[in-house]
């Protein structure tokens, strides 16, 4: 461990090794030491001398260290002295608030206070001393405040600057900024130079503003004029004293408002004394900061006054020559008057018109009522009729085949053959008359969307209209289809069926039909083709109408209302139909529906074959019917196929067959709608649970609400429309005798659940394909 601190001034390391040298000699000396012998004494004043030798060899070492040091301190001083001096700036460098070193420019700064400035000057002492000074003219700011000796912001701050104005036009700018936490440097620029060019800069800009506003005023088209705060003229340009016809000579710079004003009433210049007062004129300006109004100058033209006060509370005075704007007010008026006598006649014309209009509106409007009352009373009628219109027509058509198989062969066969056919048009005539009619009812229940097996929508339209192609030797044939489609059931079979009718009846013989799909996406196109004789372009546009026709197509052909029950169906299903058709090449009818994502129903060609009619139909068949036209033709139809029929009107006598029977019958076929409150689904649900089997059973109605379908899937029936297709009848009637063998029956007349899944299934499965068998759904 060193006995001198080595970090301690040389001055101090001295003195410290003397006082150590001195002990140790004194220690040497003494002769008394205890304990040491000579020898060691001598040992010891070796090793003393050879320590004092060294330490004092590094004190004079450390001395001319030192002597060094401050030669160059004194250098760099005397050489940051001259630079100071050579400095073209004033530049003093205060230490802990006081002044440490300066140069001659910032010394003789100001004459009158340059005695004080010596070293150890206290800065805010300098500040005062500056602020007394006789040569200080001006600052921008204040000194002491932004200069304040007690301000101990961070080394590096921003620099603090005053602009200071001295005698003799003299400027210069007072810096500071801090160097250390005690060091703080000012400095003296002078920018005289800078501020007389500033100041001559602004001087010419003025000018040449000044140039350039009156070279403005000059080219306005309205008189200006500008006058100070005391109404004298500062600033006008030539159109302002040709607008009033004031002399050269009176408007000049320096004018009084006054003097003009007086020259104007003086030569009568302006109409109304009230425009000439000036005191009126400045209290609007003080109040409102502007002023407008329009004066008459002479006899002949009107002026329009606009002043505005500007900032100096001096005013600015625009003048805009409004004759011809006045004249043509004053003419416009004159045509509104003129005008408005008109309007006002006119108002009173069509006062009397409209009176006259709102009285043959409301007679248009009575009119329209009774017409729309008409419209609905004859739909309500339709839809109300379509049971007992079609009773009738049910009645006629068994007949009519019972007549046909009848007279088979003999001389009469031709002629109920083509009595057979008329009837048929008159039952396709009157099913688009019941359709337009529900389709026009725009009941919500006339549509029930669901999933619907086009293939097999298409391959029971083919088998329906396949005598009539072959009638037509035409050939027909579909393209199978195991997609499934969001639809209504019986009116895109409506449609389809339309199509195909109309795609055969316009064909020639040997020509050919195809029905098919194509998927689009999420959409399927069902398109029916054909090689007819084709519909004009201007027709297309015409042929969804009521009542339409092409024009190649002959009066006999029909009433044109097939395609109008399509265009109604799609629009209320909201599926696309659209038609592309060539004269002489044929048609291609396309319907656009919803696919049903992800499910296909496998569907093969119909390979099954029209139930054979010359096979005795052994079965007993309870018919319950209340109309007994159509009870007749009904019971003639079944008894001809060799069945034992039962015949009812309603479920009372039904019920009196079956007890004196004794037993349940193979079949039942009923009405739906029977006289009062009495159905065919109540007379099923009562035959069941008076046999206490499940007797299978077709429920027979012109009626196409959903309302029965859901029975019919509720109770195990299957419905049928009228009029009733015979060859679907006895195929359907065979089937379910066969497959819906009767089991035991349920509270409500349903079937036990083990025994209706097993219908359920059979009727999927084994049915004949084409016709829709299952309980429930629609047949037509």
């Amino acid at each position: 461990m060193s006995l001198v601190d080595e970090n301690a001034p040389p001055e101090e390391q001295i003195a410290r090794q003397a006082k150590i040298i001195d002990a140790l000699m004194r220690r040497a000396n003494r002769s008394n030491d205890v304990g040491v012998s000579a020898y060691s004494a001598f040992q010891s004043a070796i090793e003393l001398q050879a320590q004092v030798a060294a330490k004092t060899r590094d004190l004079e070492r450390a001395a001319t260290e030192l002597e060094s040091v401050r030669y160059d301190r004194e250098r760099a001083r005397r050489t940051l002295e001259d630079a100071l001096s050579a400095m073209g700036e004033g530049f003093a460098l205060f230490t802990g608030g006081r002044l440490d070193i300066c140069n001659v420019l910032f010394r003789t700064f100001l004459p009158d206070v340059a005695f004080r400035v010596r070293k150890g000057l206290r800065l805010e002492d300098y500040l005062q001393y500056m602020m007394q000074s006789r040569a200080l003219v001006s600052t921008d700011r204040g000194i002491t405040r932004n200069f304040a000796p007690e301000d101990r912001g961070s080394t590096g701050a921003s620099v603090r600057s005053v602009v200071i104005e001295l005698r003799g036009d003299r400027w210069y700018q007072l810096s500071q900024q801090r160097t250390s936490s005690s060091n703080v440097v000012l400095l003296l620029t002078e920018i005289t130079s800078i501020v007389r060019q500033n100041r001559s800069e602004k001087e010419h800009l003025i000018d040449r503003q000044a140039a350039y506003i009156q070279a403005a005023f000059e080219d306005m088209t309205s008189g200006v004029c500008t006058f100070s705060s005391s109404g004298e003229v500062m600033m006008y340009n030539r159109q302002f004293r040709q607008l009033l016809g004031l002399p050269f000579t009176l408007l000049q710079k320096g004018t009084t408002l006054t003097r003009l004003l007086d020259f104007l009433r003086n030569h009568s210049l302006v109409a109304e004394d009230a425009d000439l007062r000036v005191e009126a004129w400045r209290r609007h300006l003080q109040h409102e900061g502007w002023l407008r109004k329009r004066i008459r100058h002479g006899t002949d033209r009107v002026l329009e006054l606009q002043v505005n006060r500007l900032p100096d509370d001096g005013f600015l005075v625009e003048l805009t020559d409004v004759t011809l704007e006045s004249r043509a007010t004053e003419i416009l008026e004159n045509r509104v008057q003129e005008r408005t006598a008109e309007l006002t006649e006119a108002n009173r014309r069509l006062t009397e018109q409209y009176e006259e209009k709102a009285r043959v509106e409301e007679e248009l409007r009575l009119a329209k009522e009774r017409a729309e009352a008409a419209v609905s009373s004859k739909t309500r009628f339709l839809a109300a009729a379509s049971h007992d219109l079609l009773q009738p027509v049910n009645a006629a058509k068994l007949l009519l085949a019972t007549l046909k198989e009848r007279t088979r062969g003999t001389e009469f066969a031709a002629t109920v053959e083509r009595l057979y056919g008329a009837f048929g048009s008159t039952e396709q005539l009157l099913h688009s008359l019941l359709d337009i009619s529900r389709l026009e009812s725009a009941d919500p229940s006339a549509v029930t969307p669901s999933e619907i097996s086009l293939g097999v929508l298409m391959q029971g339209i083919y088998e329906d209209q396949s005598a009539l192609a072959e009638q037509k030797k035409v050939h027909l044939s579909v393209v199978p289809s195991d997609v499934l489609v969001c639809s209504d059931p019986v009116y895109l079979l409506r449609s389809i069926q339309n199509l195909v009718v109309n795609a055969i009846q316009y064909t020639e013989p040997g020509g050919r039909v195809l029905v098919g799909c194509r998927r689009r996406g999420k959409k399927v196109i069902l398109q029916v083709w054909d090689t007819g004789i084709g519909i004009g372009l201007k027709d297309q546009k015409r042929i969804f109408e009521e009542f339409a026709r092409a024009e190649n197509v002959s009066l006999a052909s029909g009433v044109g209302l097939g395609l109008s029950v399509v265009d109604r169906a799609c629009k209320l299903l909201g599926h696309r139909l659209w038609v592309r058709s060539k004269p002489g090449v044929g048609s291609l009818f396309c319907i656009e529906l919803d696919r049903v994502p992800g499910r296909r129903v496998p569907v093969e060609p119909a390979t099954v074959a029209p139930a054979d009619t010359d096979v005795e139909l052994e079965r007993i068949i309870l018919v319950i019917e209340n109309d007994p036209d159509v009870l007749f033709a009904m019971t003639q139809k079944l008894e001809h196929w060799g069945a034992s029929v039962l015949a009812a009107p309603s479920t009372a006598e039904a019920l009196v067959h079956v007890r004196d029977m004794g037993l349940a019958p193979d079949i039942v076929l009923a009405d739906y709608q029977l006289d009062g409150e009495d159905t065919g689904v109540r007379a099923i649900a009562e035959i069941r649970r008076e046999t206490g089997v499940h007797v299978p059973a077709i429920v027979i109605t012109a009626d196409r609400r959903e309302q029965i379908r859901r029975q019919g899937a509720e109770l195990g029936f299957t419905v049928m429309h009228k009029p009733v297709q015979l060859s679907k009848l006895r195929p359907l009637i065979e089937w379910k005798i066969r497959w819906q063998s009767p089991g035991p029956v349920l509270e409500g007349g349903a079937q036990e659940p083990a025994q209706e899944q097993a219908q359920t299934k059979v009727g999927h499965d084994s049915a004949p394909q084409g016709n829709t068998l299952d309980a429930g759904r629609h047949i037509t």
